[in-house]
């Protein structure tokens, strides 16, 4: 219990201050001078170098133990983030961008590891979705809060803020975070070293999950990217309602990850996930129609609802497939590179669309790449069958 509440605080702190300035860096590049593609890079480089290193600190994890990669990946987003008081380029912004993606390659997915060493059998989905709650608590409270002290002050404060709240997280890490001992058999890591990236990836289940994942972020990257930019220059709104409307998409999946992640332990997981694709397709072709706050609030909140559906049991298929392969921290730097490259994709794709199309478009391409993603999840979970429930 004391492991699993110091991981979710410390996640939470963190998550609460990314979020904090995650709205507000489209608008700050905006000016600065960046153009549509250019606000993508901003978003695409931290997903970038998370993509690179995540399954590298996954694996190392694996191996020498979760707390150090904690620590060290927390201390290192503190410094970067006291860095952006000093961002007067489109540059320097992406430059500080990447170097926060290859430090959360060593938080989060290591943090999900580490819960998922801990989780007992047949209770993945519960103990997963209350852990998640963790990130879209903090995903949902830090937009909301950026904007008001925006607002109020500037974004050089918003910057600091987030500084302050990764320190907190790197304190509850270093002091009251326990280094792992006598990890149980079958639970833990592999002795002999973990199961190679190549090995995992061609087992039907690990794949499912890694493709299903990558093509919802993917949308989760353009709406991060893009809403703001939209709700600024289109409609004018303030930084608060902007971080409102971002926010509210991740309040309302972190609202329902315990619930679905309870009602993951008990019906089919797959089903679960299919219902949050198809609730997603909608929610992209609904936001790509919005013409009002309202309907944005709206349409933001059933993409976050969608999440909320599909992501609790996406993490306890996880938690299973690392038990299986007593590769824990490895299946989670996967599940995390996928949401990497989403994160990546997202944006790039976004931006080159803009630029060539409109912004509608985009909506459109982000449908469409959530239903490829369902079709690859039922093609690979066809014949696969978790601890008795398909």
């Amino acid at each position: 219990m004391k492991i699993f509440i110091t991981l979710f605080l410390a996640v939470f702190v963190t998550t609460t201050g990314a979020g904090l300035v995650a709205p507000l860096l489209p608008v700050y590049a905006h000016d600065l001078g960046a153009g549509a593609f250019q606000i993508g890079l901003v978003f695409a480089a931290f997903s970038l170098t998370r993509s690179i290193f995540v399954p590298y600190f996954g694996k190392l994890s694996d191996r020498k133990g979760k707390k150090p990669f904690l620590a060290t990946g927390l201390l290192i987003y503190f410094l970067l983030s006291l860095l952006y008081c000093a961002s007067h380029s489109v540059v320097t912004l992406i430059l500080l961008r990447l170097g926060q993606g290859f430090a959360s390659a060593m938080i989060l997915p290591v943090a999900q590891a580490y819960v998922g060493i801990i989780t007992p059998a047949r209770r993945e989905g519960r103990i997963m979705g209350l852990f998640n709650i963790s990130i879209y608590g903090g995903l949902s409270l830090g937009p909301l809060m950026g904007g008001v002290v925006k607002d109020w002050f500037n974004i050089q404060v918003s910057f600091l803020s987030m500084g302050a709240l990764t320190l907190s997280g790197f304190l509850l890490c270093l002091f009251f975070l326990p280094p792992e001992k006598n990890r149980p058999s079958g639970r833990g890591d592999r002795e002999e070293g973990p199961v190679s990236y190549l090995h995992l990836m061609r087992r039907p289940g690990v794949f499912s999950l890694f493709a299903f994942r990558s093509c919802f972020t993917t949308c989760i990257g353009i709406t991060w990217t893009f809403l703001p930019f939209l709700a600024s220059t289109r409609m004018g709104l303030s930084a608060s309602a902007i971080g409102l409307l971002v926010g509210m998409n991740v309040f309302v999946s972190g609202l329902f990850q315990a619930p679905m992640g309870y009602l993951a332990d008990r019906v089919s997981k797959k089903a679960l996930v299919v219902s949050g694709g198809v609730l997603g397709i909608g929610s992209m072709l609904y936001l790509g129609t919005a013409e009002s706050f309202g309907e944005l609030i709206i349409a933001n909140s059933l993409f976050g609802l969608a999440g909320g559906v599909s992501f609790p049991a996406i993490m306890a298929l996880g938690v299973i497939e690392g038990r299986r392969t007593r590769s824990m921290g490895s299946i989670m730097g996967l599940l995390a590179m996928g949401h990497s490259v989403g994160m990546l994709a997202g944006p790039v794709l976004a931006g080159i669309l803009i630029d060539l199309f409109t912004l509608g478009s985009v909506f459109i391409a982000g449908a469409l790449t959530i239903f490829g993603g369902m079709i690859l999840f039922l093609r690979s979970y066809v014949h696969e069958r978790i601890d008795g429930i398909h």
